[in-house]
């Protein structure tokens, strides 16, 4: 190592890259040179954030002077770009996993050596502060000798926005490479080299975009055995490590920052059980406001473990030591996180690959895991139609005569796979909650990508279901009259909330598609009951106890409709061969307000009604602490009044564009769900 300035580089300018330039920063000899990122708008975009200059590629940030390469890139890129920075002579620091290739990994470290230069890998929480104390009461004896450990990780990826699938939905294995790495390294570091790994996983729905969303894993070692679980379906998120020594057991929480121990002692077992649940109980009494205080000081910061070793690294670089954790290291975790990664991918692989599409198709059903979707799957089923169905993961057990086509809505690939040979689109599919990052990806791209891939393909109809939702209710409710076709659309629709601000800008992407010559339809259902869609929901009354909570009077009209009305009226829309873009309202002509259906379906359970100045005076209330945390309120003023809006609700075209009137009608349908 010469004596030469340290200058490092930053090869990917995603998320963790942000956490690389902040910990350099706080190291006063080394030099920040800039950041290389493929994607030019996303590395502009960083440098003017973080105030850092961008280069075009690796050869050109080296040649500005950067002798020390962090590799921030993909996983499966990480070996190629390591590999290109030691043939030019500079130091890496790859982010974990360093890479998933193992043998690729064993020329990295081969090199390095080859090169006399320094490479090591993120393996940042063996330096979070939480686990660097455990790993010394460890060393000091405290724990005895250490026979088996347990990690509880839970995890959840930033909302999807649409485009093309991030690796973490792309790759089923991903989660484990992702975040069981840091099982196992730490795993490794407690109990010596692994030796064998069994691992499981499953769908359980937790992230509907997810191949696999829990995981757990048995790790034989040289001196114990671990095992973890990976979860994203557990809630609240957990992420704790428990260590079983000989002397004592230690609870280490990551996300409260607090230690939990309970030790052996000579006293009766009575007593030694009542004093280790005192002294496991008190521990964390002080360990979280120390950290809390730690935090708000910044003493700790987010990823505090990556900053401690990257000064660890740059401390070493400049001492020549070795590296705070050896390649070697490294690609014997890999090996084994990529037997299960594979694995998993394999078995992905596989079950997709039972999912056949046609060439052609007459119909295509979006959202057909959700109800309406599902029951109008059904009834073309019922009617011996063949069809295919877009939904996010592949059935548990496929329905007989359905294609299945598995993917996002975000995803262009993955509808345009989809759409390509079906005659008749039924988009029925769009987020149904999460916030504006999921309904942004869900219903307006999810949307736009159905449009164009209608385009593209020539389809003969898009059904698009939108809501009564994107109209504009408290205007309507001053306007007086009955609402239509031609009522105003909502005009503040980030103040009632991402599903309507989604579907609003979703029904006007259609509109515009029909007047550029789509042929199209589009249908607004009323509030949808029945197939799995509670009648008894918030706009009608909430429960308190034993009675109902009636928001305003019990005499607000509600615009329902059964399901089955609704499935009768997509199928009427299809028949009637609709695509001039058509809006078309889906109500029931039966006008049935809150009192009537708590009446009918209640259960003859008394109800309180709270008048609505009092809940509008709540609502503004509510605006105040949370607008001054630069929260809206989901109950803020203007969202109460447009859900309490005194409005009739007319049947509008339907009968006059689809022959429809409602064959079930909300009375039968109320019996027909009270009966299931």
């Amino acid at each position: 190592m010469s004596n030469g300035r340290l200058k490092a580089g930053m090869i990917g300018a995603g998320n963790i890259c942000e956490f690389h330039v902040a910990a350099v920063r706080a190291l006063p000899d080394v030099e920040l040179v800039g950041v290389v990122d493929l994607d030019a708008k996303r590395a502009a975009a960083f440098a003017e954030k973080f105030g850092v200059k961008t280069f075009g590629s690796l050869d050109e940030i080296i040649a500005a002077g950067a002798n020390v390469i962090h590799v921030l890139t993909p996983p499966s890129t990480h070996g190629k770009i390591a590999l290109a920075a030691l043939e030019k002579g500079c130091h890496v620091l790859i982010e974990k996993p360093v890479t998933e290739d193992p043998e690729e990994g064993r020329r990295i470290a081969a090199l390095a050596k080859q090169k006399g230069l320094t490479a090591t890998v993120n393996h940042s929480l063996l330096y979070d502060p939480q686990v660097e104390r455990a790993l010394a009461m460890v060393k000091s004896g405290a724990l005895g000798q250490v026979v088996s450990v347990d990690i509880l990780r839970g995890s959840e990826y930033p909302p999807f926005e649409g485009g093309p699938l991030p690796p973490h939905y792309r790759d089923a294995g991903y989660p484990f490479r992702d975040i069981g790495v840091h099982c196992m390294y730490i795993i490794q570091e407690l109990l010596g080299q692994i030796e064998d790994v069994e691992a499981s996983w499953r769908s359980l729905g937790g992230d509907p975009n997810l191949a696999f969303d829990e995981w757990r894993a048995m790790v034989r070692c040289k001196r114990g055995l671990g095992q973890f679980q990976l979860s994203w379906n557990v809630k609240p998120m957990q992420s704790q490590i428990i260590i079983h020594g000989t002397k004592a057991v230690l609870r280490v929480d990551l996300f409260a920052m607090f230690h939990g121990k309970r030790a052996s002692t000579p006293l009766p077992k009575a007593a030694e059980r009542l004093i280790n649940a005192f002294s496991d109980s008190i521990q964390p009494l002080v360990d979280v406001p120390v950290g809390v205080w730690k935090f708000v000081r910044k003493e700790v910061k987010s990823y505090q473990g990556l900053r401690n070793l990257v000064a660890d690294f740059y401390r070493r670089l400049a001492a020549g030591e070795p590296p705070p954790v050896s390649v070697e290291d490294a690609v014997n975790v890999v090996e084994w996180v990529e037997k299960i990664a594979r694995n998993a991918d394999a078995e992905h692989t596989a079950r997709l690959a039972q999912f056949k599409l046609s060439d052609s198709v007459p119909y295509l059903i979006t959202g057909a895991s959700g109800s309406l979707g599902g029951a109008t799957m059904r009834r073309l089923l019922a009617d011996g139609k063949k069809l295919r169905v877009m939904v996010r993961r592949a059935p548990e057990r496929p329905l007989p005569g359905v294609e299945y086509a598995i993917g996002n809505l975000g995803d262009p690939a993955a509808v345009d796979r989809a759409v390509k040979g079906a005659q008749i689109v039924i988009h029925a599919g769009a987020a149904m909650k999460g916030g504006w990052p999921e309904h942004l990806g869900g219903t307006v791209v999810g949307t736009q990508n159905v449009i164009d891939a209608c385009k593209k393909y020539g389809v003969k109809q898009l059904v698009h279901i939108s809501s009564m939702s994107v109209i504009d209710w408290a205007g309507s409710a001053h306007n007086g009259g009955t609402v239509d076709e031609t009522a105003a659309l909502e005009p503040r629709p980030d103040e009632r909330g991402a599903y309507t601000r989604a579907k609003l800008e979703a029904e006007k992407l259609v509109v515009d598609a029909a007047a550029a010559g789509l042929p199209a339809v589009i249908l607004r259902p009323g509030q949808i009951f029945g197939g799995g869609i509670q009648l008894l929901n918030g706009a009608v009354a909430r429960r308190a106890g034993g009675r109902w909570l009636v928001l305003g009077d019990g005499k607000l009209e509600l615009p329902l409709v059964y399901i089955d009305d609704v499935v009768d009226a997509i199928l009427a829309a299809v028949d009637k061969k609709l695509s001039k873009g058509e809006i078309i309202q889906i109500i029931d002509g039966e006008a049935l307000t809150q009192k009537d259906v708590l009446d009918l379906a209640g259960g003859g359970a008394p109800s309180i009604r709270v008048p609505r100045a009092l809940v509008f005076g709540l609502g503004k209330l509510s605006e105040l602490p949370l607008g001054a945390l630069g929260r809206p309120s989901p109950v803020a003023l203007y969202r109460l009044q447009s859900a309490l809006a005194r409005i009739h609700w007319g049947t509008g075209k339907a009968e006059q564009l689809l022959g429809w009137k409602p064959r079930v009608g909300v009375r039968e349908g109320i019996r027909r769900e009270l009966a299931r």
